[in-house]
């Protein structure tokens, strides 16, 4: 029902952006929004000090008037994907115990208080130490002896034995005749062993392979890519964040796949499925431009109060900051810091 929703807001939004006359006047301090000319301008400050991005013609059926036919949108490509989102949203609020309550700050957060208690008390009652409590009771009751027998191998007690033992019969001993040995096909027969051996031993590295595969081993970073493009939205007058993810294979992500990368607080609402503009193709996952205008005159008026002014220029820099909180996991920003 959601997309249904959104497919008709789209189109809705296509016939406004056609009606809508191009910003001419500039109303960035007044109002937080660009003209084409200023988009332009802060794409070119972007492409300078972030080579990563790129202009970008878009299909020539498909140009704007209002921006150069050589700077249609701006693009980055293969931009890594390390994590899914949900995997840095998995701390236990129950674990959480506030110290100092009575601090008129509010005191300060232990974020896993219980879960010591709860380690310490599983080890008691169940034969093992487990948990982080249990760990501290074991390093605690460790010593320097415990600890060099842990450290050390159990085949190495045998090798000292043996490389502490007598060696002078070994150096007494005639030395091999190497040439004899070679004629005597023993060294044939050798390689012949160590084929064998290095093949099953490939088979069962292989096996272990394809199990860890059909496991989904944890301990193996599943990499996705991403091209994000910035494109000038003539309806909202401010930039537009759009986004195609693809596999560690190189396959294109599915729709559901790409939402598996976006705040969840944002997916499905304000990052929708739509067609980019300047391209023919399947739809792309886009960030709604509704609020940027909003957001990017409150930062305005943040820095102002500091002292300071936020050039036009800057736009896409301060931008690319603010849409982390959307795509926090796409590791795209490379651009320069900012002090607000």
């Amino acid at each position: 029902m959601q997309s249904l929703i959104n497919a008709v807001k789209s189109k809705g939004l296509e016939v406004a952006e056609y009606m809508t006359p191009v910003l001419r006047e500039s109303k960035f301090k007044e109002t937080g929004v660009l003209t084409p000319e200023e988009f332009v301008a802060a794409g070119d400050f972007l492409v300078h000090h972030c080579p990563t991005w790129q202009w970008s013609a878009g299909d020539a059926s498909r140009t704007k008037p209002h921006l150069p036919p050589d700077k249609q949108f701006l693009i980055t490509r293969n931009v890594p994907c390390y994590r899914r989102v949900a995997q840095m949203d998995c701390h236990d609020r129950s674990l959480e115990k506030v110290v100092d309550e009575a601090d008129p700050d509010g005191g300060w957060v232990d974020t896993h208080h219980f879960a010591q208690e709860g380690g310490a008390a599983g080890g008691s009652s169940g034969g093992g130490a487990s948990g982080v409590g249990g760990l501290a009771d074991r390093v605690q009751d460790m010593s320097m002896d415990e600890a060099a027998a842990a450290a050390a191998p159990a085949g190495a007690a045998g090798r000292a034995e043996d490389a502490g033992g007598d060696d002078d019969d070994d150096d007494n001993e005639e030395a091999v005749d190497m040439e004899a040995f070679a004629n005597s096909g023993m060294l044939e027969d050798d390689a012949v062993v160590m084929t064998a051996g290095g093949a099953e031993a490939g088979s069962g590295a292989a096996g272990a392979g394809s199990d860890s595969g059909a496991c989904g081993d944890q301990s193996i970073v599943q990499t996705r890519t991403y091209d994000l493009h910035i494109t000038y939205d003539k309806y909202y007058q401010t930039p537009r964040m759009w986004l195609v993810g693809y596999s560690e294979q190189g396959a294109p992500l599915s729709v559901d796949q790409m939402y598996a990368d976006f705040s969840q607080d944002h997916a499905k609402k304000t990052v929708t499925m739509e067609t980019q503009p300047h391209l023919t193709g399947p739809p792309m996952a886009s960030v709604h431009p509704c609020r940027h205008a909003e957001v990017m005159k409150r930062l305005m008026v943040t820095v102002s109060e500091g002292g300071r002014e936020l050039g036009v220029h800057q736009y896409l820099l301060i931008f690319l900051k603010f849409m982390q909180a959307v795509i926090p996991t796409i590791e795209y920003d490379y651009t320069r810091n900012f002090e607000l």
